[in-house]
């Protein structure tokens, strides 16, 4: 869902496969200033992210973020770990589901909103194989079905 005051940078198309999806919240990025030129080349990777609790903060893990080719001494490191900027009363709700239920938080995508770079976490559980086939099936599906009123 990308608006005028939306530019995504780079989405994590694979959580969605697998991962089930029970909630998302929009987390702000604590970043250094040759981060923030990277990204803005969209010069990043989510593919192995992922957000976990320590000492009261919330932080993500194993994004990468290419060093930024002008940056010289003062680059950083591709994969350092990030701190989220989530309020206080959504981090104790989260901080309980994740710790209670066992459940995980993804990074779906980053994006900038009014030239502030947010990432969107998800809550979410790991889908097991047959999981996946169901729904790969039901995907063929639909769409199977919307050839058919194509055709029609």
């Amino acid at each position: 869902m990308q608006t005028a005051a939306t530019k995504l940078i780079v989405s994590n198309r694979k959580a969605r496969h697998e991962y089930q999806v029970l909630d998302t919240w929009e987390a702000g990025l604590v970043l250094l200033g040759t981060e923030v030129k990277s990204l803005r080349q969209g010069k990043a990777n989510l593919q192995d992210a992922f957000a976990r609790f320590d000492r009261g903060e919330l932080w993500l893990h194993n994004l990468h973020i290419s060093p930024y080719e002008q940056g010289n001494q003062f680059n950083h490191d591709p994969l350092r770990p990030r701190k989220l900027l989530l309020n206080r009363r959504e981090l104790r709700k989260l901080v309980g589901q994740v710790e209670q239920k066992g459940l995980t938080l993804v990074p779906l995508d980053l994006h900038f909103r009014r030239g502030v770079a947010k990432v969107n976490l998800a809550l979410a559980r790991g889908k097991k194989l047959h999981d996946k086939r169901e729904d790969v099936k039901r995907r063929d599906a639909e769409r199977e079905i919307a050839r058919g009123y194509k055709n029609d």
